[in-house]
């Protein structure tokens, strides 16, 4: 009975670790996002803390990751993406349409 606890056990840790996200930061600052071209690889949950360095809130949305949510001003929050498949998704400030960037989701290998 021990060994079968203990073989569950390690079987769950080794799980956990394959689900570990990635972590990657955007900052907002200057009214940018910096890395404005953001890299990850595919097939993997990605982890991105947005860290807003201004004043003003900021919202992250991005139609292509289904993503929305707002970052306040001096703030931080994060989001999940992923697994993702290899391609370029697009994100902007949906309170100021000309601060955008890219995530290009990168086919392992490549």
């Amino acid at each position: 009975m021990r060994l079968i606890l203990t073989l569950l056990a390690a079987a769950a840790l080794s799980s956990n670790a394959a689900l570990a996200a990635d972590e990657i930061t955007l900052v907002v600052d200057h009214q940018k996002f910096s890395p404005s071209e953001l890299s990850i690889p595919a097939g993997v949950k990605t982890k991105i803390l947005i860290r807003n360095q201004d004043a003003m809130p900021v919202e992250f949305e991005s139609y292509d990751l289904s993503r929305e949510i707002v970052v306040p001003g001096h703030g931080e929050t994060s989001i999940y993406v992923g697994p993702l498949e290899a391609g370029t998704y697009q994100f902007f400030n949906d309170f100021d349409h000309d601060m955008k960037g890219t995530i290009t989701v990168k086919a392992k290998g490549n």
